[in-house]
């Protein structure tokens, strides 16, 4: 990520972190949508978002650190900016207001990180070229080193993917309801309950007539996904991406460096690889400085 804010915006495009959880994974192959398979495997940076992720790469033997949301990550970024090196960041989505709110919130707990724009794009927008143009203008005349993009899967993922060469900014985060998080309108779990793989409990109690569904939905479907990808018959269609398993190229002797793990906030990146696995979990990523374009939902 800093060489990223150092670069500003790389050639092309701007770099795309996505954090899939195990309903992204589930939906990924339900829905079988060829454009959000790519806008996952053109992600520059596929942080663990949730425990369950974290355990099915132990059980396949491709270890994970630990779990990155990406209500962690966009705080512990705000906190790394410093006198020397600040950090300019624009809010994409929530409710109207409530990136404002944030902004309001970010300013007074983190002194070296300055929000330099918001936007609450309307219902539909993303498929209205005009209010996509209006974006990637409010974007441009900010110039922030980071786009928090908090549109909720899969509208954020796909919406950064369409549009990624023409935002002027470092990286966008896609980082579902961290707007609302640093805001103070949603409550997040409390550490121990993240750390024992229960904060989608914390959040279905909390929100049972949303999220009771799509967890029951994803309890029921992901160790299907899992148990197949351990027998190595899951087919998968599309190309293959939601999240990287890194591989340190000293373990890998005879091989290209597959994908060099760095402490990145305590995540992983990806430089070139090339990661065997089914399950929609790896798959081969193009080389960091040559990212394909991305995209996300209110």
């Amino acid at each position: 990520m800093d060489e990223w804010h150092l670069a500003r915006r790389p050639a092309g495009a701007c770099r795309v972190v996505v954090t899939p959880n195990v309903d992204h994974v589930v939906r990924l192959h339900q829905e079988d949508r060829a454009e959000l398979w790519e806008a996952y495997r053109s992600a520059d940076l596929t942080l663990a978002d949730g425990m369950p992720i974290v355990a099915a790469a132990n059980l396949l033997r491709r270890p994970l650190p630990e779990r990155v949301p990406g209500s962690d990550l966009a705080p512990a970024l705000f906190a790394a900016a410093t006198a020397d090196r600040p950090l300019r960041v624009f809010l994409l989505g929530a409710a109207p207001g409530v990136a404002d709110t944030a902004a309001a919130r970010i300013a007074k707990r983190f002194r070296h990180a300055s929000v330099v724009g918001t936007c609450c794009p309307p219902l539909g927008f993303q498929d209205d070229p005009g209010e996509c143009e209006k974006i990637e203008r409010a974007v441009a005349a900010a110039q922030p080193d980071v786009l928090i993009v908090g549109l909720g899967f899969p509208k954020q993922e796909l919406w950064v993917h369409r549009h990624r060469e023409r935002l002027e900014c470092a990286a966008a985060l896609c980082v579902g309801a961290t707007i609302d998080f640093l805001a103070g309108n949603r409550a997040r779990a409390p550490r121990l309950v993240g750390a024992l793989g229960l904060e989608w409990a914390f959040r279905m109690a909390s929100e049972p007539r949303r999220l009771a569904g799509r967890y029951l939905n994803d309890l029921a479907s992901f160790p299907g996904l899992l148990l197949a990808e351990l027998r190595g018959d899951l087919a998968v269609a599309p190309p293959r991406a939601v999240w990287t398993m890194p591989v340190r190229p000293d373990e890998r002797p005879n091989a290209p460096a597959a994908a060099a793990t760095q402490p990145v906030l305590e995540a992983q990146v990806e430089t070139e690889a090339e990661m065997p696995s089914e399950l929609g979990l790896t798959d081969s990523f193009p080389p960091t400085n040559e990212a394909e374009p991305t995209t996300p939902q209110r």
